[in-house]
């Protein structure tokens, strides 16, 4: 027994070892980085650099140069969108699905199915659909005798038992099975009978000991051969691959409601997001790979954004590249993408509002009032697009509109240092335009997304009515209704969950959500969402350093970057209900931007070793990507990996 014991430790000992070998050893390399860092951005001993450097330091101004695109742009670009949408859509989910459904209502809520031969039938594969309940499974050899192979719970109809085919909420669009009693006699017959109407059910499969039953001689209902007409598209066993995994149960199915004309189940976000998901399913198929494909794509078009994006504040092909790498990079992007969720897209509106922002406070002070329009215009455009798909744009708005004023704090000065009075007039007439911009054009864009909610929602819409009033109070009613559910949803949401996390967790990345976690021969299949070690916690000494630059060097670009990342995060430490974090996604854009500063400034000093520690940086966040690739895409793989190498905070990663 104590030789037994002491093995045991040591192997504890040993695995603990090798699990802290990865963060500890990253830690390392990041303390170097920023020891680089900081030596590089000071003057250089035993010369009159810092005389130089206090000299040139400027009053803190957004007024500051903006970098166009070069034609060294190009290559980079189209190998970053190529390489990640590569990645984006390998294994992102089945291209094929049952498309045809029965449903059970309440005049055929019962469906009789015989087979060729009497059969020791061991267990059925089914792909649910729409409604919730459960179906009784009962078995028969003449059809007139049935075993019940189910327990009924009182009233609640309930059904416990295994043998029950259960359909809940969180279980949709997904292949379940319903195991039999493994010494039931051969039956001849299968009789399913629906707890509650309406509901739909996709297809069935048949199995004998392992070995499917494909044919049926007949089938009771009429219509009920979808059950079995799609028996190609039954695969070898429930995976993400083929069904809806977390809220894709949610999200997905609103957006195919959409495309039904059904009243939407998930109304608890506003509808532009589902309808994107809604086209792509339009386009693709109601599959795996069709609901998630959107948001895969909106995630690779958010690097070539973010590429312009530092480009044009940094002005560096190489620091532009090696950002938009590490946002490539980044886990979070990568699986909050992948999946059937809206954050992808107000996300993408989100980076693209404070892009556009940029450009407009870059615009040179003396340029013509209509010349500095378009940027501010398109900025407000994706702040109403982003509204219109989660209220979590709302925090940009406060981000960009702090930017807004501060930029034009420093134009009056800048007016009023070169003695033009027509500050006045152009005040008056920006104050207007942006009241436009971010407040009437987003109002208008959000109140048009709900016209796919209203419609499934029951509302009619024809030419003859477009000039009635009644049309327009019955359309606004419905859009305010959801406006009061939304918040009372929200502000009221305290229920449990074990993967829910605090907003100081998200900082560390201490807490990942778990989203796939499945055996596939004997190997593990799981996934969850978290941030890239590498970038998360480099990006937040970086952030914390762009604090100090804003203070110290009056660093108007690193104000800008603060500034989103605050506004992003604040708004959180004071929300009641219960948070998760993947409400972190929207911060990590601006980790990205702090860290590409840090390149920025590192390869501007050219000290010694000054590629290598920017291109080392960028490769340490690829190998660190490479090397969680399967805990991040759910390709199978052994359970030690997951133990002893993805676990890299033993105490809270859901890795175990």
């Amino acid at each position: 027994m104590e030789v037994g014991a002491l093995e045991f430790f040591q192997a504890l000992q040993q695995q603990a070892s090798l699990t802290l070998l990865f963060p500890i050893a990253t830690l390392l390399l990041l303390m170097r980085f920023f020891i680089f860092y900081i030596k590089s951005a000071r003057p250089l001993p035993g010369t009159s650099e810092w005389i130089d450097m206090e000299v040139s330091r400027t009053k803190l101004t957004f007024l500051t140069a903006r970098h166009p695109l070069g034609k060294s742009d190009i290559i980079p670009m189209i190998a970053i969108f190529a390489a990640f949408l590569s990645l984006a859509l390998f294994r992102l989910g089945d291209f094929s699905a049952p498309q045809r459904f029965f449903q059970f209502t309440s005049e055929r809520d019962q469906v009789v199915i015989e087979l060729d031969e009497h059969s020791g039938i061991s267990s059925i594969m089914y792909y649910t659909g729409l409604g919730t309940g459960a179906y009784t499974l009962e078995f028969s050899e003449d059809g007139v005798t049935w075993d019940e192979q189910y327990r009924k719970m009182g009233a609640s109809s309930t059904f416990t038992s295994a043998y029950a085919m259960s359909q809940p909420l969180a279980e949709l669009f997904k292949w379940r099975y319903a195991e039999r009693d493994a010494g039931g006699q051969g039956v001849k017959y299968i009789r399913l009978t629906a707890s509650e109407t309406p509901i739909e059910l996709g297809e069935l499969a048949i199995f004998e000991s392992g070995n499917r039953l494909m044919a049926t001689s007949r089938i009771s209902s009429p219509g009920a051969s979808a059950l079995f007409d799609e028996q190609g598209f039954v695969p070898v066993q429930p995976t993400y691959m083929n069904s809806m995994y977390f809220d894709e149960v949610y999200h997905a199915r609103t957006a195919y409601e959409f495309l039904r004309g059904m009243t939407p189940y998930e109304i608890a976000h506003p509808p532009f997001g589902k309808t994107i998901i809604a086209g792509s399913i339009c386009a693709l198929g109601m599959t795996p790979f069709g609901w998630r494909a959107a948001g895969a794509l909106f995630g690779v078009l958010m690097l070539l954004v973010m590429y312009i994006f530092l480009k044009n504040m940094f002005g560096r092909t190489s620091v532009a590249t090696c950002g938009t790498l590490v946002f490539g990079f980044e886990f979070m992007r990568f699986v909050q993408t992948r999946m059937a969720s809206i954050d992808a897209f107000v996300v993408f509106f989100i980076l693209a509002a404070y892009f556009f922002m940029y450009r407009h406070i870059t615009t040179p002070p003396d340029t013509r009032f209509r010349a500095s329009l378009a940027p501010l215009a398109l900025s407000g455009v994706f702040f109403g697009l982003g509204c219109a798909t989660k209220w979590v744009a709302i925090y940009a708005g406060l981000g960009l509109g702090l930017i807004f004023l501060i930029r034009l704090i420093h134009l009056a000065k800048h007016y009023k240092a070169a003695g033009n009075p027509g500050f006045g007039a152009y005040l008056v007439k920006t104050i207007l335009f942006s009241m436009l911009f971010f407040a009437v054009v987003p109002a208008l864009l959000y109140a048009i997304s709900y016209i796919p909610f209203a419609l499934s929602s029951g509302m009619a819409l024809s030419a003859a009515r477009l000039l009635a009033p009644e049309l327009y109070r019955e359309y606004f009613g419905i859009v305010w209704a959801n406006q009061t559910f939304m918040f009372d949803y929200h502000i009221g949401l305290e229920a449990y969950h074990p993967f829910s996390s605090a907003w100081w967790e998200w900082l560390l990345n201490a807490k990942p959500i778990l989203y796939v976690n499945d055996y596939v021969g004997g190997l593990r299949s799981s996934f969850a969402a978290f941030g890239n070690p590498v970038v998360w916690w480099g990006g937040l000494i970086a952030m914390l350093i762009m604090g100090v630059r804003v203070f110290r060097y009056r660093d108007g670009k690193a104000l800008f970057i603060l500034i989103g990342f605050l506004a992003q995060l604040l708004p959180w430490i004071f929300i009641p209900r219960i948070v998760f974090i993947y409400h972190y996604f929207p911060s990590t854009l601006f980790l990205v931007m702090a860290l590409a500063h840090i390149f920025s400034v590192i390869r501007e000093r050219k000290r010694k070793g000054h590629r290598l520690a920017v291109y080392g940086f960028t490769a340490t966040s690829g190998l660190v990507f490479a090397l969680f690739y399967p805990a991040l895409t759910g390709i199978p793989a052994p359970h030690w990996y997951f133990e002893r190498v993805a676990m890299w905070i033993p105490i809270a990663w859901p890795f175990k």
